[in-house]
């Protein structure tokens, strides 16, 4: 094995293990998109309330920053005795890793609103709350649709690291390739992995188009 280029390898691993890679590429992709699910929605509401409660700003921003620096394999290492071994962890883990992109870009997204147009939709009459989804957050979406974009990419790449609490994933290939040396198997996990962020950025950018307002495009 050890004789063969490393694109020898990387065919005779596929042909041998194409099926497991199907099954792990499932597997990656849940784990990204229930943590994606909750971070997306626990985020947009954080981002809202911050500017609603300046006070909390640099409590929500600077715990979501905090999670942001613990190493990976540190934070899934934490989330160990409070959910066990397994997927229920990498999905705790990879969705506090989502949270900052999520929450600042909503934030951000929201302040940068012109002033003049919030005060003549308070003008027409309405209220806080139709202020909020009719004005605010359409008009915020380029910049939220971004944060989830940044988020979903590093999503799926530290989820290769589930593979060493048993979740399974992609990650599963990059392990095995490490511990026996093999550097086909590796890119076994790693491309599958690269190509699947390759096509949520792509996702995303098209919901971005779509959410936007005509007059922002």
């Amino acid at each position: 094995m050890n004789n063969l280029t490393i694109w020898q390898q990387l065919t005779q691993q596929t042909q041998m293990r194409w099926k497991e890679v199907l099954e792990a590429t499932s597997v990656h992709i849940q784990l990204v998109f229930f943590s994606m699910i909750i971070a997306i929605i626990l985020g947009i509401t954080l981002g809202i309330l911050i500017t609603r409660v300046p006070q909390l700003t640099t409590i929500v921003l600077g715990g979501a920053g905090v999670m942001q620096t613990i190493p990976s394999l540190a934070l899934l290492g934490f989330m160990i005795p409070i959910f066990g071994i397994g997927v229920k962890t990498a999905i705790a883990a990879l969705f506090l890793y989502s949270l900052l992109p999520i929450i600042r870009n909503t934030y951000t997204g929201i302040k940068d609103v012109d002033k003049a147009t919030t005060e003549a939709a308070k003008g027409m009459g309405m209220t806080s709350m139709q202020i909020l989804f009719k004005v605010e957050l359409p008009l915020a979406i380029p910049v939220i649709m971004a944060g989830i974009r940044t988020a979903a990419v590093i999503n799926v790449g530290t989820a290769t690291l589930a593979a060493f609490i048993g979740a399974g994933g992609l990650g599963d290939f990059i392990f095995l390739g490490i511990t026996r040396g093999i550097d086909g198997l590796i890119l076994l996990g790693a491309i599958p992995a690269a190509i699947l962020a390759i096509i949520l950025e792509m996702l995303f950018s098209g919901v971005e188009r779509w959410t936007t307002p005509k007059g922002l495009k």
